[in-house]
């Protein structure tokens, strides 16, 4: 693990290292698309997934890029039922939605309670609705919406790493019990929660990201969570790009992402995905990143070991 004992970071020095935001309609969500997901029936469904408008998130952790297409205050009252209700009209008809909101769900500032009536209407016909959270904002607000909604409700928190120096590096602002704690807090209430896992955060080696990535997936799902996605570190939020520069951080190699998921898989506690956007960053190998992407989907998809393509690169 890399050491800058001179590198103090926090909310401000995260701020003053960013580039500008993008432009957003506070009436519109900034994206939508429809992905193929295993649920946890074994079934291969279609799920669609709404990138909400919303402000940006009060926790600004270090690797985090989703400030990009956020607003600077909240959005109205009634404007996340509006992004909603635009974004299913672009939308074909499928089962899961998730919603993500660059944020928590659960932020008051973010999503008001009097708008969580509308959204429970708007999505009344799918049969599971995932929304996402930062753990310290699971309380009381989740069962007043799962007892709206007609779907079920699952919760995704981000854990990012279980070592421990890294995540208060991270600027997370939690704590392992935190993370724990609200699993449990779900569990006990049935909601099902799934897990964000960062594949090598800055300060991290490649063999150390693959080792701590392998133990986050083993507390996430002895906390009791029910699936695990797996999410290689990248540049370009302006922090990440000054660590990169001092040598602080390097994107982790897609072999690593596929050793990090054949792990998780022969586990058997739960399903383990990896995160396969724009794989092309994590390869320097042009000849078979093409294969290795479609050999980590068909095993999201499946959930079995494929055997590795053979290529010089190895």
């Amino acid at each position: 693990m890399s050491e800058n004992p001179e590198l103090v970071i926090n909310d401000r020095w995260i701020v003053s290292n960013r580039g500008r935001k993008n432009s957003v309609d506070p009436q519109k969500p900034y994206a939508w698309l429809v992905e193929k997901e295993r649920s946890i029936s074994g079934e291969i469904e279609d799920i669609a997934i709404i990138f909400l408008t919303n402000r940006e998130c009060p926790f600004r952790c270090l690797m985090c890029d989703l400030w990009k297409n956020t607003t600077d205050e909240s959005v109205p009252a009634g404007a996340i039922p509006n992004q909603i209700k635009w974004a299913l009209n672009h939308l074909p008809e499928v089962k899961h939605l998730k919603l993500y909101n660059s944020g928590s769900f659960f932020d008051g500032r973010a999503i008001p309670e009097e708008d969580y009536k509308k959204i429970a209407s708007l999505v009344s016909n799918f049969e599971t609705v995932i929304v996402e959270s930062h753990p310290r904002l699971i309380n009381e607000k989740c069962l007043l919406f799962r007892d709206m909604l007609k779907p079920e409700l699952q919760v995704v928190l981000g854990l990012e790493t279980v070592h421990t120096e890294i995540l208060r590096k991270l600027n997370k602002q939690m704590t392992l019990e935190d993370f724990r704690n609200s699993v449990s807090y779900l569990t006990q209430h049935r909601i099902p929660s799934r897990a964000f896992i960062l594949l090598r955060p800055p300060f991290l080696t490649e063999s150390e990201g693959i080792y701590w990535a392998e133990r986050s997936i083993d507390f996430a799902f002895s906390a009791g969570v029910e699936c695990c996605t797996v999410i290689p570190v990248r540049a370009g939020n302006g922090a990440m790009d000054l660590l990169l520069g001092k040598g602080h951080f390097a994107p982790p190699d897609i072999h690593s992402l596929e050793t990090v998921l054949e792990y998780g898989i022969k586990l058997n506690a739960g399903r383990v995905f990896a995160d396969v956007w724009d794989l092309g960053l994590f390869s320097s190998c042009n000849k078979c990143i093409d294969q290795r992407t479609n050999r980590l989907i068909a095993m999201n998809l499946s959930q079995d070991i494929i055997s590795r393509i053979e290529c010089t690169c190895d």
